[in-house]
């Protein structure tokens, strides 16, 4: 008889990782799937320093092992298979991988979501060492130092906004003079005395010594004149893309791929919730997507328990 998980969570985010330790807690059969490596977007940051309770210094890859111990410690089960068709349309679910097909009573899709990159030489090999895609959890590294924001948009000027307050100056590169963020951010910007422009622009390659960035090879599109331009940090905001491709014509999704949830974190199908960065949300941080893995879990308890 083929084994039915009570819960079984997909990815080994924060979200997903959260999630097993509450319904391990919750002495939930639970089964958690992950492709790569644990922690997701977490693990390739280099220091995190704004979970609360970490200690200070803490790399990405420690506080994600430290949270799949305590998950593992409850009793969830791990594996590392890559999922490559769902089926949602019995009250039974099914995950089927490369290696096996796997069955549970309800589902936590915590797959996350990952931010675009601009493709530029040594993006990725610097990402965590230099180049960042949140400001909110690597500004504080960069106090009183110069910085690049890359991007046109809301996201890409706010964050520029934020970064004032711990960055001696901000440079916004953009590849065209027009932006697509709302009018009053890039007057806001504009007028800020920390904020300049490099308008008309594209990054072409990442300058390092020793593991860490040191600058920007530019490109003005318009001359083709490349120049250098020194920083120790550069923050690339040029949007985020849900990793929700299986999900399609399975789960309600919004206009950009991202799976509708409510304060539970119930999805519009029964026995399936989704948690963290792969739902619709407007933060996404280590805290609040282990906040939604809770939610997930327990919200899954009570499912159960009202299915039973």
């Amino acid at each position: 008889m083929t084994h039915v998980y009570e819960t079984i969570i997909l990815g080994g985010g924060p979200a997903g990782l959260s999630a097993g330790l509450y319904a391990g807690r919750g002495k939930l059969d639970t089964l958690l799937i992950e492709k790569a490596s644990y922690g997701g977007q977490v693990a390739t940051t280099y220091e995190v320093d704004n979970y609360p309770g970490t200690d200070l210094g803490i790399t990405g890859p420690e506080l994600s092992e430290k949270m799949r111990k305590q998950a593992a410690a409850f009793g969830t089960h791990f594996i590392k298979e890559d999922i490559v068709e769902v089926d949602f349309s019995e009250k039974v679910k099914k995950i089927i991988t490369t290696k096996g097909t796997y069955l549970g009573k309800t589902v936590i899709i915590a797959t996350g979501a990952q931010p675009k990159m601009v493709g530029f030489q040594g993006e990725l090999e610097l990402r965590g060492r230099g180049v960042s895609y949140c400001a909110t959890c690597d500004a504080d590294f960069y106090t009183d130092l110069p910085v690049a924001v890359i991007g046109g948009g809301d996201s890409a000027i706010q964050e520029a906004l934020y970064l004032t307050k711990f960055a001696s100056k901000v440079t916004i590169i953009h590849r065209r003079q027009g932006f697509r963020a709302a009018q009053y951010l890039v007057d806001k910007a504009k007028n800020h005395e920390k904020i300049d422009f490099l308008l008309d622009t594209v990054v072409e390659e990442a300058t390092e010594v020793k593991g860490l960035l040191t600058g920007l090879q530019v490109k003005n599109v318009l001359t083709g004149e490349v120049s250098h331009f020194d920083t120790e940090g550069v923050f690339v905001f040029v949007g985020y893309e849900p990793i929700s491709a299986l999900f399609k014509g399975q789960i309600q999704m919004n206009e950009f791929g991202e799976i509708i949830t409510d304060v539970y974190m119930r999805t519009n199908v029964p026995g399936v919730f989704a948690a963290g960065d792969i739902r619709e949300t407007t933060i996404r941080q280590v805290v609040t997507a282990a906040a939604d893995g809770a939610v997930a879990a327990i919200s899954c308890e009570k499912y159960l328990e009202e299915e039973s």
